[in-house]
């Protein structure tokens, strides 16, 4: 299978499963942005795992603005959009599956030079 078919799909897993705890979670009635944050780092587990996520996505959006510069991809901000909205799990594969379209693009224009 070709990288840029896996990273679709992990780009349909990482909305799915991350959507589908949270959206059931904010139909329940009295949640706001605090009580995401008190959910958040409610124990030492959730934290740790809070923590990891929020790191990890700084380093991605940084990721992507510097990726996107050097390779020429164009609508850089979606994958950056789709971390800030839904996570990592999903910006990151979507970034992948551009990075690899935009590099069979350069490689074809190569071979038809």
């Amino acid at each position: 299978m070709k990288p840029k078919t896996v990273y679709l799909a992990f780009c349909i897993l990482g909305a799915a499963l991350p959507l589908w705890q949270f959206i059931p979670w904010l139909g329940q009635p009295g949640h706001t942005a605090m009580q995401f944050v008190r959910d958040l780092f409610a124990n030492r587990i959730s934290a740790f795992f809070g923590m990891d996520v929020i790191v990890s996505a700084i380093v991605l959006i940084r990721f992507v603005r510097l990726e996107s510069a050097r390779s020429g991809i164009q609508r850089w901000w979606l994958p950056i959009l789709s971390t800030l909205l839904v996570g990592v799990s999903l910006g990151l594969p979507l970034f992948l599956y551009m990075r690899e379209a935009r590099l069979e693009e350069i490689a074809s224009a190569g071979k038809t030079a």
